[in-house]
């Protein structure tokens, strides 16, 4: 089962807008170092949009040959054409992908049972590979009932769980969880403690501040839910002065990871969310208050 804390991770790019693949190395490699047992990649985090196919074959590629004994890869699909959801599925098992993250298409407003159709060949195309399904109703504007994944895994016992990224997502959670879907708590863990009482069995941060999401669940996982509590709320007042305006959340994760010698530069690709990075800039003396509030470590460049 994929479960505990799964990040995603961010598409380290230098200040032209070329790869800076020396910098995903170095967050690969401290990543695992953290003892996870699985990452996500590409995903919205990792500004998938901005990447061409060639580009995320590489970058898969790399990943793939890091993933140490015991640990999983889950590669991301978000094809809208289901003719290429099924072709990338393919591709990416052929990399080395040990499971399958798949976005549901949600341009033009598809049909809902095509949407659903599109889900079913994405999970038989993963053949044995276990598959999470991504309702991310925020980014998407995509309706998912939870009773029609409930009949998806019916048919397709490979649809490992649902990654839920609603807003107060419990009920959505307990609905899935009754039909014995195992579920993922999305939105950077805005919400992990009303989804962790609902039954979801892990989290998909940004790789920022993976340390933080792995204290507050082995406290949870110990019995010190008050303790868990504290430092999520901490955390969450920081997520959600960053929630309103999209793209904020992805970008102050990665400046994170930039103040933190993760990674060299801090861009996201034209167009996209600016990275805080001047002298004076007082988003940039958040993000180091951010880092000194909980203690995370600096890495040497």
């Amino acid at each position: 089962m994929i479960r505990g804390v799964s990040p995603v991770l961010p598409t380290p790019f230098r200040a032209d807008g070329s790869l800076d693949r020396r910098s995903f190395e170095r967050l690969i490699a401290h990543t695992w170092e953290l003892g996870i047992g699985s990452v996500m990649f590409p995903g919205f985090a990792s500004e998938y949009f901005a990447l061409s196919d060639l580009e995320r074959l590489w970058l898969l590629a790399d990943l793939a040959g890091t993933v140490p004994p015991g640990g999983l890869l889950i590669a991301s699909v978000a094809e809208h054409a289901t003719h290429l959801a099924v072709r990338q599925v393919r591709r990416y098992a052929d990399l080395g992908a040990g499971a399958i993250n798949v976005l549901p298409p949600h341009f033009c407003d598809p049909p809902h049972a095509m949407v659903l159709d599109h889900l079913a060949a994405v999970l038989q195309a993963a053949g044995p590979l276990p598959v999470v399904v991504q309702f991310a109703p925020r980014g998407t504007g995509t309706r998912l009932d939870p009773g029609d994944l409930a009949m998806l895994r019916a048919d397709h016992p490979n649809l490992a769980a649902v990654k839920v990224e609603c807003r107060s997502p419990g009920s959505y959670i307990r609905a899935l969880t009754r039909h014995g879907v195992p579920c993922l708590a999305g939105n950077a863990g805005i919400d992990l403690p009303e989804a962790l009482e609902a039954g979801a069995v892990g989290v998909q941060p940004g790789a920022g501040f993976i340390e933080l999401c792995l204290r507050i669940l082995r406290l949870w996982d110990t019995g010190e839910r008050a303790a868990a509590l504290d430092l999520h709320a901490r955390l969450a007042a920081w997520l959600e002065s960053w929630w309103p305006v999209p793209g904020v959340p992805l970008a102050m994760g990665k400046a994170i990871a930039w103040r933190r010698g993760l990674i060299d530069e801090p861009h996201c690709r034209a167009p996209g969310p600016a990275i805080p990075s001047g002298p004076g800039d007082p988003a940039l003396a958040d993000v180091d208050r951010f880092i000194r509030e909980f203690s995370l470590d600096r890495h040497t460049l």
